[in-house]
C-alpha cells in the first residue's frame, strides 16, 4: 500500500494529520496521536458514511467552518 497523508489544515504543518500506512492508520500531531488499525479506521469511515456520526455542531464547530 502506498502510505497516504493527509492534513486537515493545507495552509500550515500545525493541524492534525491522518496518516495511513500498511501499519495502520494515525491521527493527531506530534505528541497528541491515536494508532488505529485498519480494521478500527473502515469502521470509522463506515459510521461516518452511514450518518451515525456526522458533523459536531456548537461550540468551537463554528472556528473549524
Amino acid at each position: 500500500m502506498e502510505p497516504k497523508k493527509v492534513t486537515l489544515c493545507p495552509a500550515c504543518t500545525a493541524c492534525p494529520e491522518v496518516e495511513i500506512t500498511d501499519q495502520g492508520v494515525k491521527i493527531g500531531e506530534d505528541g497528541n496521536t491515536v494508532r488505529l488499525s485498519h480494521a478500527d479506521w473502515n469502521e470509522l469511515v463506515r459510521l461516518v458514511r452511514s450518518g451515525e456520526l456526522r458533523e459536531v455542531k456548537g461550540i468551537g464547530a463554528a472556528s473549524a467552518q
